[in-house]
C-alpha cells in the first residue's frame, strides 16, 4: 500500500477502529472504518485475527508491541510479514517501525506526549523520516495537536481519551490526518 492510497482512505473516513478484544473486533468490522488497529492477540491468533479483518476488505495494522509472544527484535516484523495478511505495525518502539518500513510495511510510530520531554523525542521522530505515519496519545490536547501538525510533514494520528464527535471534530480541526478510538461509539460517525 502506498501513501495515496492511505490518504484517499482516510479522506473517506479518518476514524480509525482501535481493537482490544474479539467484541470490539466485531463491532468494528460491522462499521464504516476501513482501517482497524489491532491491539490484541499472540502469536497463536494474530493471523486469524488478521485473516478476519481483511476478509472484511478493510486494513489491518497490528499494534506489535502488544501482540503476546513477539519481541522487540526485527525477526517478529518478519514473522508479521511473512506469516499474516497486516498492512502494517503500530509500535512504540522506533527500531520495530525501521523494520516494518524497509519490509513493505505501512509503519507507525506511537509516542505517548506525557510531558515536554516526550514533545522533544516526538521531533526527533517526525525529522527521522522513518515512519510513515506518527500516532501521537492522548488526542485531547488541541494546542499541541495544531503545533505539532504545523511542524511535522508526516501524517498525524491521534489517540487516547477520544469520547464523542466534538473531541473528533477537534482533533481533526486542529491538523490531525486521522483519529483512532477504542470506544464503538466513535466508530459509527
Amino acid at each position: 500500500m502506498d501513501m495515496k492510497q492511505l490518504e484517499d482512505i482516510l479522506f473517506e473516513n479518518p476514524i480509525i477502529a482501535a481493537v482490544k478484544d474479539d467484541s470490539g473486533l466485531e463491532k468494528a468490522l460491522g462499521t464504516d472504518c476501513q482501517i482497524i488497529f489491532l491491539l490484541y492477540g499472540n502469536i497463536c491468533t494474530v493471523a486469524g485475527l488478521v485473516d478476519r479483518i481483511k476478509a472484511n476488505n478493510k486494513l489491518a495494522v497490528v499494534h506489535l508491541d502488544l501482540i503476546g509472544g513477539l519481541s522487540s527484535e526485527d525477526v517478529s516484523v518478519s514473522f508479521l510479514r511473512e506469516k499474516t495478511r497486516a498492512d502494517g505495525i503500530i509500535s512504540t518502539k522506533a527500531p520495530l517501525v525501521k523494520a516494518a518500513k524497509e519490509q513493505g510495511l505501512l509503519a507507525i510510530q506511537r509516542v505517548f506526549l506525557i510531558d515536554s520531554r516526550a514533545l522533544s523525542n516526538f521531533y526527533k521522530y517526525a525529522e527521522s523520516n522513518v515512519p510513515d505515519m506518527i500516532e501521537i496519545l492522548p488526542a485531547a490536547m488541541p494546542k499541541v495537536i495544531r503545533k505539532i501538525t504545523a511542524a511535522c510533514r508526516l501524517p498525524i494520528i491521534a489517540g487516547g481519551l477520544i469520547s464523542d464527535r466534538d473531541d473528533v471534530n477537534q482533533v481533526l480541526g486542529n491538523g490531525a490526518r486521522a483519529v483512532s478510538s477504542t470506544n464503538p461509539e466513535v466508530w459509527q460517525m
